[in-house]
């Protein structure tokens, strides 16, 4: 007997607005925003999502919807979805969501996406100190090839995927993400020394209720008001897995999800077509639309099995993903280092954020000898299938981190070599990325010793 199709059991109309939909999307964690649909594990069902911004940015030539995003309203998220075992009975606090992605990719006729950086008032990213304007690229598929207008002279294969996949969390969860984030807001920047290299604020996205969508609960009611001020916000990765942007999380991979919820309540949206590691632009994958081909098992009792605590409470755990076989296959690559000393010349002790940093400004600075304005870079790096690497996390005072780039992507040999400039050689300007203005005034952090 053939298998059967997918059922849908959620589905997005791109020509509405994510409040307007059938089946209403949430942008927030909280575990009592109903289920939209359930499911019996070993069934195959398909979820439909919108972009990370539900519309908000445009197929167009400016980068004026980036600079001016209301970022209270992200990520928007399909879902939740109850999962039941073949009797009925719903996955419980304490078992593990194992949940395979069986296929994946754009809907229909929305064959496009977007990279881009935020303002760096507004959003902001991992180089904002760097590059504070807004700025934004758009992305066209062909099959699984992408390629971008306004980066010319790049091609390469994407490994879609969703940027967050997650369970509900319970009411004491909730309450721990909430208070520990807080206080991290509270005690501002003058209490962390990455803070002054790293620029992207703020320190962490509290509850609010401008912004909320929270699925079938009618909003401006006592109820709305009341969940809307306790409802965690998507932008971060946390115990229940969400926003974990894991590049490699294509087809066949598996997440075990721990459930803190009668049914699970599985959410997931942000779909992306390609990332690079630590999707440095903040806005950085190939963000798009999408469906996810899902199934889903319980494992009974899983959390006690399979998942170690680390911390105070038995809730302080973490998913295990399961990565799939399909991957782009690359053999050559260029490696950037980096080290923990910082663009002043400051030695760091063991941070292996600031020799990230160092390794992605390597790149940048490199990549722009050939022909590439850095902006251009900078969310190239963002969305390409580069590899990010903690090298060394013991040799005091440097940690290492490397950024390998495939050289494939490229139309032209991008490796070390003694080039000749022909005399009267004439230079071509080049198409370059949607870039708005930045007004604000703080301080942009420049090399001393870059030629630019």
């Amino acid at each position: 007997m053939a298998p059967l199709s997918p059922r849908v059991v959620v589905k997005v109309d791109l020509k509405k607005r994510p409040w307007q939909q059938t089946q209403p999307l949430h942008n927030r964690w909280h575990p009592e925003i109903p289920s939209v649909a359930e499911v019996k594990t070993g069934e195959l069902f398909r979820v439909e999502m919108v972009d990370w911004t539900g519309g908000a940015v445009k197929e167009d030539g400016s980068a004026g919807d980036i600079k001016s995003i209301d970022l209270s309203t992200v990520h928007y998220l399909s879902g939740p979805i109850k999962v039941v075992d073949e009797d009925g009975v719903a996955a419980r606090p304490g078992d593990l969501l194992a949940v395979e992605i069986c296929n994946l990719g754009p809907l229909p006729g929305d064959e496009w996406g977007f990279t881009a950086s935020f303002d760096r008032e507004n959003g902001g990213g991992f180089l904002t100190d760097h590059f504070p304007c807004a700025t934004k690229a758009i992305w066209y598929f062909e099959g699984i090839y992408a390629y971008s207008p306004q980066i010319p002279g790049v091609r390469f294969p994407g490994l879609t995927h969703p940027g967050i996949i997650g369970t509900a969390p319970s009411k004491e969860l909730l309450r721990i993400w909430n208070e520990r984030e807080r206080q991290l807001e509270e005690k501002g920047v003058e209490s962390l020394t990455l803070c002054e290299v790293v620029h992207q604020r703020p320190l962490a996205s509290l509850p609010t209720t401008k912004g909320c969508l929270l699925g079938n609960i009618e909003e401006r009611t006592s109820e709305w008001e009341r969940i809307a001020k306790e409802a965690a916000r998507t932008i971060p990765g946390r115990e229940n897995g969400g926003n974990c942007d894991i590049k490699n999380l294509s087809s066949g991979s598996k997440i075990y999800l721990p459930v803190f919820v009668e049914g699970a309540n599985l959410s997931t949206g942000d779909m992306h077509f390609s990332q690079g590691d630590g999707e440095i632009s903040f806005c950085g994958a190939i963000e798009m639309s999408g469906f996810l081909e899902l199934k889903c098992e319980i494992i009974r009792n899983g959390m006690q099995e399979y998942l170690t605590p680390m911390g105070p409470t038995t809730l302080h755990v973490n998913p295990i993903f399961e990565i799939g076989p399909v991957e782009p296959r690359f053999s050559e690559w260029l490696v950037f280092e980096g080290i923990s000393v910082d663009e002043s010349g400051r030695q760091h002790y063991l941070d292996a954020t600031v020799a990230y940093k160092r390794a992605v400004l390597n790149a940048i600075d490199y990549l722009f000898k050939f022909g590439y304005s850095k902006e251009q870079v900078y969310l190239l790096l963002s969305c390409c299938p580069c590899e990010g690497r903690i090298s060394g996390i013991v040799d005091s005072p440097n940690a290492v981190a490397t950024l390998a780039i495939p050289t494939a992507i490229f139309d032209q040999d991008i490796r070390p070599k003694t080039r000749k400039v022909p005399t009267g050689a004439r230079i071509v300007k080049k198409p370059d990325v949607m870039k708005s203005t930045y007004d604000g005034k703080l301080p942009i952090t420049k090399n001393s010793s870059s030629s630019s």
